[in-house]
């Protein structure tokens, strides 16, 4: 599969010497696009190799996962379950554009409270779940597990070796543990999380043993699927000058801390940046809604 890697040409980057190119992750697929695709990859092979007819994982309302795994478990011909943080969200999910695009391709829902959603990992719930659901391939949130970290690996290519720099946002943490798992011995991998925490420097050793990587904080804008109108005019900025659209969740946090860096010297004249482009677009319009009440700048769709 090949990616096309997009530099951007802006006059920042003239000034402090520095090339950026973005892999454009988020043009595998329309609904399954960029980590989604690499971390579902393998997890369908396995269920299907397995015999198993439902996948069931677990999500917020506006999750990439939840949408990709919908999608991709219909074209594969399985039954998707997702476990939806929030039991509030149960009456007025259909207004919802996240859950209603995977409700269209054949998620079924249950809603469960915030303090029930955090055993998400505990055995004694997910056995009331297969009670419920009967048997089911388990994909945990996010998708982040050793088969998911194995798809993460091939986003790297050879043509890629000249970058000096691989940049990515964290979620969960598995598509930086493939990225420090594939990189060249020259190259430093950056996260940027999307949250707010140091628990993820754990969850990242679980899968990756290198030491060529850090994480970048203070660009999470208070936490996740927070967003303030400083990132709105920078997503809508970036779109207008590079014709490359940014999610406000991930990606968009991301670029805006790289060229915060950038302004602060933080990169050497003549670094290489290749910014990992992980998709989740769809997550815009449910990301309005809430910009909308709000009464803050919307981004351009």
């Amino acid at each position: 599969m090949n990616i096309p890697n997009q530099f951007v040409q802006l006059p920042l980057l003239e000034k402090h010497d520095v090339r950026l190119a973005l892999k454009r992750e988020d043009t595998i697929h329309h609904f399954v696009s960029g980590n989604k695709y690499r971390k579902l990859k393998y997890n369908l092979f396995r269920a299907q190799q397995d015999g198993f007819k439902t996948l069931l994982t677990f999500g917020g309302a506006f999750s990439n996962h939840i949408a990709a795994t919908a999608f991709a478990g219909q074209e594969s011909g399985l039954k998707t379950i997702g476990i939806i943080r929030g039991d509030e969200l149960e009456s007025n999910w259909e207004g919802n554009p996240t859950l209603k695009l995977a409700a269209k391709h054949g998620m079924d829902f249950q809603f469960v409270s915030r303090e029930d959603y955090r055993n998400k990992k505990n055995e004694s719930f997910l056995g009331v779940l297969r009670k419920k659901h009967g048997d089911f391939y388990l994909i945990p949130e996010g998708g982040s597990n050793e088969l998911a970290i194995k798809g993460c690996e091939e986003i790297l290519t050879k043509e890629d070796d000249t970058f000096t720099q691989i940049c990515c946002a964290v979620g969960t943490g598995g598509t930086i543990s493939g990225l420090i798992n594939s990189a060249k011995k020259h190259q430093k991998i950056l996260g940027f999380p999307a949250l707010k925490g140091d628990f993820l420097k754990s969850d990242i050793r679980k899968f990756a043993q290198a030491e060529n990587w850090d994480l970048v904080m203070g660009y999470h804008f208070g936490g996740y699927a927070k967003i303030n109108s400083e990132l709105v005019q920078f997503i809508n900025d970036f779109k207008a000058t590079t014709g490359i659209p940014l999610d406000p969740i991930y990606t968009g946090k991301m670029v805006f801390g790289i060229f915060d860096l950038i302004k602060k010297g933080y990169f050497n004249p003549g670094t290489q940046i290749l910014a990992i482009h992980t998709g989740g677009l769809q997550g815009i319009k449910g990301m309005n809604e809430v910009l909308k009440r709000k009464n803050l700048p919307l981004l351009d769709l």
